[in-house]
């Protein structure tokens, strides 16, 4: 299976490819933006008081990004720790002093309950994220918890941010980080600017959801991030690519990927010739890079950079855009979100099913 980067302004071919409507779902992030926002609202979030010894969100895949995307935005000077946790089971130590955030866009993903319905037991504050009238509702419900129920459509990893902004109102009635509807809105306009840049009409040579689509085809994409805003946003580039584009991808964060990940430099990945056309499936740096980087992590991105170029390997750099830890995170995210859809659309799958993921469910049930 080859990468035809001529499907990606075919319009007809987007449309008949595109059968499960990935394309239009991550045009309607914006949207999720308000709709996660007044849901929180209504919910009664804003009126969150006190301060838990430690906030753990469980959920898995596309739902336990918002705990990554929360961690991210309340940033190293969040005076608690935040935890997210992709289990059946809470650490040990939690206990009644801690709030458990529970994701789940189903409200039904059977480790996400298990540990919701554990922290029920163990007396924890609790706050649930998902589908009205689910089980994870009626956990939530049973343990004196706030519920926000969100109109989830379609697949959790496309439904990210309303998933993500109620924990992020949550945090800030806590005073962990500062989230108000003119942010919101702020966000809102420019995941809205994105998706305009990245319509499908939008042809490959302006369009930078393409192009990067363009880039990423034919290697093996180590995604960077130098700050934890650009790591959870590599990670979240990643698992895209697996599910969207059924693409691997493996991501890392400076300083640590300076201690393992850098020596792929060296190796059989790395190697290309720079006179074929075509260099076949070689390794390919994307470094995501941030306002918000320590002065020596800045020094190793460069020296990375230059590293990867000296031996001969592509890359890739992408900016955080905006001065709110939320607004460059969504810079990040919307961006990779449209070019892991219009990679699976270049080598002609559509994106929206998981057909993997289905079967292993199945395997699985008793």
């Amino acid at each position: 299976m080859r990468f035809a980067p001529e499907r990606l302004d075919d319009q007809n071919f987007l449309t008949d490819a595109d059968a499960g409507g990935m394309l239009l779902a991550v045009a309607a992030s914006a949207a999720q933006v308000r709709t996660g926002y007044r849901a929180a609202v209504e919910a009664g979030l804003p009126g969150l008081r006190g301060r838990p010894r430690a906030i753990v969100v469980t959920g898995m895949g596309g739902s336990a990004i918002a705990g990554d995307i929360l961690a991210a935005v309340a940033g190293n000077g969040a005076p608690l720790p935040i935890l997210t946790v992709r289990s059946y089971q809470l650490p040990g130590w939690v206990g009644a002093a801690d709030l458990v955030i529970a994701v789940s866009a189903s409200g039904r993903t059977e480790e996400t309950m298990s540990a919701a319905t554990e922290a029920v037991r163990r007396g924890c504050s609790i706050v649930a994220v998902g589908s009205a009238g689910s089980p994870l509702e009626s956990v939530a419900r049973q343990g004196s918890g706030i519920f926000v129920p969100v109109p989830v459509a379609g697949q959790p990893r496309a439904n990210v941010w309303l998933l993500a902004v109620p924990l992020l109102v949550a945090a800030s009635a806590l005073g962990l980080t500062s989230v108000d509807q003119d942010l919101v809105e702020g966000v809102a306009k420019s995941l809205e600017d994105i998706a305009h840049r990245c319509r499908p009409s939008s042809e490959s040579f302006i369009n930078p959801g393409k192009q990067l689509a363009i880039e990423l085809a034919e290697s093996i994409p180590m995604l960077w991030g130098a700050s934890q805003v650009t790591s959870v946003a590599a990670y979240r580039l990643a698992c895209q690519l697996n599910e969207n584009a059924k693409y691997p991808a493996v991501s890392g964060e400076l300083p640590e990927a300076n201690h393992n990940q850098v020596v792929a430099f060296d190796g059989p990945l790395a190697e290309r010739d720079l006179f074929a056309d075509d260099g076949g499936r070689t390794l390919r740096l994307v470094m995501m890079r941030d306002a918000d980087e320590h002065p020596q992590v800045t020094r190793r991105r460069e020296a990375s950079v230059r590293m990867a170029h000296d031996r001969n390997v592509r890359v890739t750099e992408l900016a955080a855009e905006g001065a709110h830890p939320l607004e460059r995170i969504a810079s990040l995210i919307g961006l990779g979100d449209f070019a892991s859809v219009y990679l699976a659309l270049g080598y002609g799958l559509d994106p929206t099913p998981v057909t993997a993921i289905t079967e292993l469910k199945a395997r699985i049930s008793p």
